[in-house]
């Protein structure tokens, strides 16, 4: 089918507006863009992984904050045991109480922290862009097939008008079949023909037409409903840009379309991944300290006066020097690598692949604009030959397959330029989605 053609393929990767959508009898662009956003499970995806990265941000940031722990046991000990009191051993049930509370903070080591921070940071960014991208590349396949729909609906319309035309030129034709005024014995058989040839043709349209609103459908992830309308794009949604060229959407998409800013961003947080691992090869400097308590049944003092009078402190900084540690953040460090590595040529194919899908829809767009031009002429030269051919034939001046041929040309002439209105509209939408202007 013709309309295959516009789908797009990317290597990246409804509550209250459903209901409004299927009680109207009209739907309009806004709404089938909101309805499809919202079911459209990529872009669930998108945000799922987002909202992961944000989590793992404020982790990162949460790792720089100092780490406490409390705790509280009873202790019960019978037989020979060391009296917690006077620290000799002792042949007796013995009930002890302890509590502590500690916490240790790092102070230094190598940056890593701050580096993962910075990772974390640009990891998020890089979900948020890929959530966007998510909508945009469902933004500009619903408006896409919502102009095919618009496209079918008057190709539709176009062939019941050419059939209206058809079965009036039957009935002139059959009245003259009546009174054995017909130019030729085969003129009434031959515009019968045509006449059954346009409701094929009818019917063909009507078949499209009903294909396109099910991809349509199928694109907001709802139940076909082929009693709704779609609400006609007014002359301004209709209009192309044929001046734009291939080289400067290609440098707009590189500032603006999501799908680049996303790994841009994945790539840069990857290089911050890098220092993340150099700086754990760093010696870690952390401060520790901590409070604590105890009682025991066997001092004769009470429960809180022992709670106070047993109540210690120590504070603790420390280094940790990494000597030899089976390698562990050497690779690391070389994974860490790696790892750009990868990213960096995700972004660098990212942009190759939206260099050569920009240069192929300008290269589209630009031919359906030269041949929507060259119909236009077409169409109104085989129009004024149908009129001038039907005046003869009206007047018996010419046979029924001289006419014939001057409307099959009209018709044909018609809905190839309707098509090819459609073609140049739908492909400089694609151009204005990869410019970034169907943003939602």
């Amino acid at each position: 089918m013709r309309f295959s053609k516009y789908y797009l393929t990317l290597l990246f990767l409804a509550g209250g507006v459903l209901a409004h959508a299927q009680q109207d009898t009209v739907i309009t662009l806004q709404q089938c863009l909101e309805i499809a956003i919202k079911n459209n499970l990529s872009v669930k995806q998108a945000s799922v992984t987002a909202e992961q990265a944000h989590i793992g941000l404020n982790q990162a940031k949460e790792n720089l904050i100092p780490y406490i722990s409390g705790g509280a046991n009873r202790n019960l000990t019978s037989g020979r045991a060391l009296n917690p009191v006077t620290n000799a051993y002792i042949t007796q049930s013995v009930t002890s109480d302890n509590y502590n509370l500690s916490g240790n903070v790092t102070v230094f080591n190598g940056l890593a922290l701050q580096n993962a921070i910075k990772q974390a940071s640009l990891a998020y960014q890089s979900g948020k862009m890929a959530y966007q991208a998510a909508k945009d590349l469902v933004t500009v396949n619903v408006i896409t097939n919502y102009l095919m729909v618009l496209d079918a609906k008057e190709l539709l319309k176009q062939n019941e008008s050419q059939l209206a035309v058809a079965k009036e030129n039957l009935d002139i034709a059959a009245t003259k079949e009546n009174y054995g005024a017909n130019t030729t014995a085969s003129t009434f058989s031959d515009l019968k023909g045509a006449y059954a040839g346009s409701k094929v043709n009818v019917v063909q349209g009507q078949n499209s037409l009903d294909a396109a609103k099910l991809s349509l459908y199928q694109l907001m992830n709802i139940p076909y409903n082929k009693n709704v309308q779609l609400q006609p794009l007014t002359a301004e949604d209709l209009v192309g840009d044929k001046d734009v060229n291939a080289e400067q959407v290609y440098e707009t998409a590189l500032q603006q379309l999501a799908t680049v800013k996303a790994a841009t961003l994945m790539r840069q947080s990857a290089e911050k991944g890098v220092q993340y691992a150099r700086g754990l090869l760093y010696p870690s400097l952390f401060l520790a300290g901590g409070i604590g308590t105890n009682y025991s049944n066997l001092n004769t003092q009470s429960y809180y006066s022992q709670f106070r009078n047993n109540y210690g402190t120590d504070i603790e900084i420390g280094l940790n020097i990494p000597i030899f540690t089976n390698h562990v953040k050497k690779n690391a460090v070389a994974l860490a690598k790696l790892n750009l590595l990868n990213y960096e040529y995700i972004e660098e194919g990212t942009k190759v692949q939206v260099k050569q899908s920009v240069e192929t829809a300008w290269s589209n767009m630009l031919a359906a604009y030269n041949r929507y031009s060259a119909l236009q002429d077409e169409a109104n030269a085989y129009a004024e030959s149908y009129r001038v051919q039907k005046i003869r034939f009206d007047a018996g001046v010419i046979t029924s397959d001289l006419f014939l041929i001057a409307k099959g040309n009209m018709d044909a002439a018609e809905l190839n330029l309707i098509a090819a209105r459609y073609d140049y509209i739908i492909y400089s939408k694609i151009l204005d989605y990869y410019q970034g202007k169907l943003t939602q």
